[in-house]
């Protein structure tokens, strides 16, 4: 199994920036995607972005120009830098993978962490 980890999670003003963590460790053969999703009181969880292991990443629109997806894959953790925050930001966000365990004969598995929460106000 794979166990995630988020980090970095608090209270801040608008305008202003947070950078979330996620380390992800268990038996892990390969970790595939990575992704950050949130979700709002009242809304369905909603997508943030996503990374592949090779880098490419692509963002909602809600978040493109201000979220920064990036992903250490040596320490099998990915960052969520956001920037310019709004209070309409304001959630809990999860951050989910697609991986292999044991030998790489598995199916890739879907995992979430247990979420962290975000509030922006003033």
């Amino acid at each position: 199994q794979v166990q995630l980890v988020e980090s970095g999670g608090g209270l801040v003003q608008p305008g202003g920036s947070l950078r979330l963590s996620c380390v992800a460790s268990g038996d892990i053969y390969r970790i595939y995607a990575m992704g950050w999703y949130r979700q709002a009181p009242g809304k369905q969880r909603e997508l943030v972005g996503t990374t592949t292991n090779s880098g490419s990443t692509n963002y909602a629109d809600a978040v493109k120009g201000r979220f920064t997806i990036s992903r250490d894959n040596a320490k099998n953790t990915e960052y969520l830098q956001m920037n310019s925050l709004k209070p309409e930001d304001t959630a809990v966000y999860y951050c989910n993978v697609g991986a292999r365990t044991g030998w790489g004969m598995s199916p890739i598995g879907n995992y979430w962490g247990q979420g962290t929460q975000v509030t922006v106000s003033s």
